[in-house]
């Protein structure tokens, strides 16, 4: 056989292999009736196996894995079918990465359990998979607390709404005279209602002080049809709304002696005395507790000094990213981590889009909502959020300003700075220093000089010469 040529040797394809990061990975496919787990081939006979979801097949898998030498293991987010097995790996000191299912579908053709778990396992042995932030154990049973307050709340609303639904079919127009029937006045008024009082006058007599409609004109309102079947419905609404409200008080109760188990960064006593100009009104589903001396004490910083935070959004923060900013290196990081940055997509050097990634990010969604009680702040990040919104709208305003207070908590947790506000005036008198040196800049470049001179009085007469 003739010898190959020197060019016939140039021309023969070189084959290249990744380089293995992590020998000792494993992947695992989670479903809800059953976990496909695989490991390396040459870790045991049969690499790829399937397990069951029951406890005991849980610690099978984990038996296992120790019996393959088995240190990292990377499995999706699916649903809350992972969370069981996650803490049983945690418990036998694996290293469990949790990782985005949309990292592990980018290729074509596998969409089979067996060669799911073969696929997330090479691509961890890889290096190319990263695992999801996963908050400490202790904050981690703070957040489960705080979700489950958060859909109490959320049922006792919907009962709000049939009890509403209830009286406007009897055309008792209660929540057209009083702001909230779930107040004072307007509880009083339903009790009396189901336990059989009629008379509208009598109703009304049973007003609050600080009620601003009067007398005739809610007893007006409370003239109805009493119907029996709509009464029904009122009383189940009624009492299952009384229901979730003493259960969110005994998971107040629960979140507040969990609370006092755990290490303090500061001490509650050194607490400053709130800054606010104007007493807030306290709200209906705030903690049963000191909820700001208590993010004080386990942060070390006062979350709530930022205008638009009160203590119940300061409690959901600490419960979705905890007090140890570590696991992300910058503030960039972070900021990407919520879905609050925009995402810049370039090509050809063009963003052909910037707007942020979806998500159903907690923490991001009670910024938001924080962001929007700014709209009429006196402040300076009120007055901040009603220029980015006059700008650019109000949604995409809400979530920049949403994104300005995500990097004002990263500081405050990972430095322990202190966020002073400057005022409204102060922020718009920065703001036009700043756009004045931007636009003799902009001069500058032109090879102008920016003149600055008094504003010409509108109702003022125009001089000779000047329409």
């Amino acid at each position: 056989m003739a010898a190959k040529t020197k060019k016939q040797e140039q021309q023969r394809p070189t084959t290249q292999s990744l380089p293995i990061m992590e020998p000792n990975a494993a992947g695992i496919d989670i479903g809800a009736t059953e976990h496909w787990v695989a490991v390396a081939p040459d870790r045991d006979e049969q690499p790829v196996r399937k397990f069951g979801t029951f406890t005991s097949d849980l610690y099978a898998i984990a038996d296992w894995l120790a019996l393959c030498q088995v240190q990292v293991v990377a499995m999706e987010s699916t649903g809350v079918y992972w969370i069981p097995l996650f803490e049983v790996l945690v418990e036998r000191g694996f290293c469990v990465d949790l990782v985005d299912a949309r990292h592990t579908k980018n290729v074509s053709g596998r969409k089979a359990d067996i060669s799911d778990c073969e696929w997330i396992r090479q691509l961890r042995s890889y290096g190319l998979l990263r695992g999801a932030f996963i908050p400490s154990a202790d904050i981690g049973v703070i957040r489960s607390y705080v979700r489950h307050r958060q859909m109490l709340i959320q049922y006792a609303a919907i009962h709000v709404q049939h009890m509403q639904k209830a009286l406007t079919l009897m055309n008792v127009q209660l929540h057209h005279v009083i702001s909230d029937i779930t107040g004072v006045t307007g509880m009083r008024i339903l009790n009396a209602i189901l336990h059989g009082e009629r008379d509208p006058q009598r109703l009304a007599e049973m007003k609050d002080v600080h009620i601003k409609n009067d007398t005739d004109t809610i007893a007006r309102a409370l003239q109805g049809h009493y119907r029996q079947e709509h009464l029904l419905a009122l009383k189940h609404s009624y009492d299952l709304y009384q229901t979730y409200q003493s259960k969110v008080a005994d998971c107040d109760q629960q979140i507040e002696q969990y609370l006092n188990t755990l290490q303090s960064k500061a001490d509650p006593d050194t607490l400053p005395k709130s800054e606010r100009k104007r007493k807030r009104k306290p709200q209906r589903n705030e903690p049963h507790y000191d909820c700001r001396r208590e993010m004080y004490r386990l942060t070390g910083v006062d979350l709530t000094r930022i205008d638009g935070i009160d203590a119940s959004a300061a409690q959901i923060i600490v419960s979705e990213i905890g007090r140890d900013m570590s696991p992300w290196k910058t503030e960039k990081q972070f900021s990407a981590w919520t879905t609050l940055a925009p995402n810049h997509q370039i090509s050809g050097g063009k963003i052909l889009r910037r707007r942020p990634k979806r998500s159903a990010n907690r923490f991001a969604l009670v910024l938001r909502l924080c962001a929007q009680s700014l709209l009429h702040s006196q402040s300076a990040l009120g007055a901040y959020c009603r220029r980015i919104c006059g700008r650019i709208g109000t949604p995409k305003g809400l979530t920049a300003t949403a994104h300005k207070l995500a990097r004002l908590v990263y500081r405050m947790l990972k430095y322990g700075d202190r966020y002073v506000d400057i005022g409204q005036e102060q922020y718009e008198k920065k703001y036009k220093e700043r756009l004045l040196l931007n636009l003799r800049k902009k001069a500058s470049e032109f090879g102008l000089v920016l003149v600055e001179r008094p504003a010409l009085d509108l109702n003022s007469p125009a001089p000779q010469g000047v329409s």
